[in-house]
């Protein structure tokens, strides 16, 4: 699931225009912008008091972030609420958040699926994503992979990235939809080329595999690496394989092991396997190099940072 919004409404260019707070308003907006949040609260708290929705929903988030005063997610709840209440979208969408995840409240998937259904009809892209999450996984509904592929397709035609990988998955997989994989790749290239590194690492996969495309493995390779630069494992494991063989880019040993010592530093303890073979042909890769080329590709890889794009 996604993290609650996390960007306050607290800014100049989404004030309401209403005179009665304009004031105070603009003045925690102030506040709020050059970190003062002890005085973004005081000046915040009597407008959401007064039934201000704007106000209680940021009222609420900085209780969620701990923000000016110590976090409380139980208070939180109780301002989403309030603004939630009154139809205020984001308002809706946290709630949700906080129901799912437990917080402040006992975990209660109806409840979240509730919320994220009351601002996913009003077109709030990220619990249309979040909803159809909830389908999928048949938490708080009874699993349906179509109504999952309906409130992907209405976040991704917003242009959210998640929803749009998803929806790629989703046609891969033919669940809720008929197996697609041209459709699925048109989905995952959206999502990659808005920077979501599971949307490159597949596109890098049917590119590898000729699914939906024509097999091409030099463009295979070329997003495993926007992959890879963010941190994605399994991106850096399969460019690692590439290198070795000299599969869609030159072969390079040095390159071949520091993608393969990347993976295996990344791979979860869950993916245990997936770590030891990595670390296997790591020291394959190793077995053809020099002590220089070793020497140097554990220096690339010590210095390796991700890239995460924009």
């Amino acid at each position: 699931m996604r993290r609650p919004a996390a960007v306050l409404i607290l800014v100049v260019s989404s004030l309401i225009a209403v005179p009665a707070i304009a004031g105070p308003y603009e003045d925690a907006t102030k506040a709020y912008g050059r970190g003062d949040y002890k005085t973004a609260i005081r000046l915040i708290k009597p407008l959401a008091e007064q039934g201000n929705a704007k106000s209680q929903y940021n009222l609420g988030l900085m209780y969620a972030l701990g923000q000016g005063v110590p976090q409380d997610y139980a208070e939180a709840m109780k301002w989403y609420r309030k603004a939630a209440d009154q139809g205020h979208l984001p308002a809706q969408y946290n709630l949700g958040f906080m129901y799912a995840n437990g917080q402040g409240v006992p975990r209660d998937h109806a409840e979240a699926v509730k919320w994220y259904g009351k601002a996913a009809d009003q077109g709030y892209a990220s619990a249309q994503y979040n909803l159809g999450r909830m389908y999928a996984s048949g938490q708080g509904v009874p699993q349906d992979h179509a109504k999952a592929v309906k409130w992907y397709r209405k976040a991704a035609d917003q242009g959210d990235a998640s929803a749009r990988f998803n929806l790629g998955l989703m046609y891969s997989n033919g669940q809720g939809v008929p197996q697609d994989y041209a459709e699925a790749v048109m989905w995952y290239r959206k999502a990659a080329d808005q920077g979501d590194a599971s949307a490159q690492y597949n596109l890098g996969l049917m590119y590898a595999l000729g699914q939906g495309v024509p097999q091409d493995h030099a463009e295979a390779a070329n997003w495993y690496r926007k992959a890879a630069d963010q941190g994605d494992a399994s991106a850096q494991f399969n460019l690692g394989l590439m290198y070795g063989k000299g599969q869609g880019v030159p072969q390079d040993y040095v390159l071949s092991h520091m993608w393969f010592s990347l993976a295996a530093s990344r791979f979860p303890a869950s993916e245990r396997e997936r770590r030891d073979m990595a670390i296997s042909n790591r020291d394959t890769a190793a077995s053809k190099m020099t002590p220089a080329q070793v020497a140097e590709a554990r220096k690339l890889a010590q210095e390796w940072k991700p890239k995460k794009e924009r």
